[in-house]
């Protein structure tokens, strides 16, 4: 190849060269374009990122309590044995009038299952079924039968008869007779607690002492005691049955404002002859023993009573003898009527 032909054909690649280089600026770049944005956005603040809400569960809205065993009542009778509770007591029998009485007055009655024979107050509690209790004979059997979770006995039940229905399984709490009226409001509550019914028996007691305060603030003021002869049982007419000391009979006379003629006489009941009585000459005789059919109109008709004051002046009353001899909250009730015989001025 000459000299001539070498420069032709090494011009010929420089225009080569020079010509593909211009194409190539020139030319779109194709590959760059699907792989990047034709444009490029504007720079913008990062966002804070939102917190995740969790929806509440119920788990997590009520938090388990775990539940915790209740701790058993106990209690100390009037025999001084303990008596437990798993819980108030639900499922009743009553050994005594007194008793009934006081667990319909705390709000108990519902809880009542069973009662002795002479239980008839409230009205309610003389058809619930009968244990017996005529003279002392009351029916263990039929107690077991009736599956109660608490027996309430009282004073006019014997330690023997407790620990004969203790021994049959059954849980008995003694209940002792109150001898005043402080003591029957403890008595009231004490059944409360057994049953479960402590706030309303608080306001039951707190009603009941109010009316006892009432009666005496009444009779403080009164210008005479009268003196009055309590009849329980006039089956001897020469020597009639009445209340002494250490009897709510006595008790109440003297709160009501009067003066019990046989207050200073031996023992919480005696007998009283007929001229004991005719020099003790009460002025009022109160008659206990209506329920069996003494009248005041009888009395007339007695050897030697037509001479009492009582009789002469026809102060003669027939009294409902339950609301005194049964140690529950009618004492209260006894109490009143017994101050509107005995002041009848500050009942008019």
């Amino acid at each position: 190849m000459t000299a001539s032909h070498k420069a032709t054909i090494t011009k010929k690649l420089i225009l080569l060269g020079v010509t593909m280089l211009l194409i190539t600026a020139c030319s779109p770049a194709t590959i760059e374009t699907e792989t990047l944005p034709t444009s490029v956005p504007e720079p913008t603040s990062t966002p804070e990122p939102e917190p995740t809400q969790v929806e509440p569960t119920e788990a997590a809205t009520e938090t388990p309590v775990p539940e915790l065993e209740a701790e058993p009542l106990m209690f100390t009778d009037d025999l001084d044995r303990e008596i437990t509770l798993e819980n108030p007591a639900q499922k009743i029998v009553s050994m005594a009038p007194s008793n009934t009485e006081i667990l319909f007055a705390v709000g108990a009655g519902e809880q009542v299952i069973g009662r002795d024979e002479f239980s008839d107050y409230p009205e309610k509690a003389g058809s619930l079924p009968s244990i017996g209790g005529g003279f002392g004979d009351y029916n263990l059997e039929a107690i077991v039968d009736l599956e109660p979770d608490l027996v309430l006995a009282a004073g006019i039940n014997t330690p023997e008869q407790v620990k004969a229905l203790e021994d049959l399984g059954v849980t008995v709490y003694f209940l002792q007779n109150p001898t005043t009226l402080d003591e029957m409001y403890e008595n009231l509550l004490t059944v409360a607690e057994l049953t479960g019914h402590v706030l309303e028996t608080e306001q039951l007691v707190e009603e009941l002492s109010s009316r006892v305060s009432n009666i005496e603030s009444l009779v403080q003021s009164a210008e005479e005691r009268p003196t009055a002869f309590y009849e329980l049982d006039a089956t001897d007419p020469s020597a009639p049955w009445s209340a002494g000391s250490g009897t709510f009979i006595d008790t109440l006379i003297t709160m009501a404002g009067g003066a019990n003629i046989a207050s200073d006489m031996e023992g919480q009941y005696l007998q009283i002859s007929i001229e004991e009585l005719l020099v003790r000459d009460p002025q009022v005789i109160l008659l206990g023993d209506a329920a069996y059919g003494v009248t005041p109109e009888s009395l007339s008709e007695r050897t030697g009573w037509s001479n009492m004051s009582a009789v002469a002046n026809n102060r003669i009353f027939t009294f409902d003898d339950n609301l005194v001899s049964r140690p529950g909250p009618r004492l209260v009730d006894g109490l009143e009527e017994l101050a509107n015989i005995l002041h009848p001025e500050f009942f008019e």
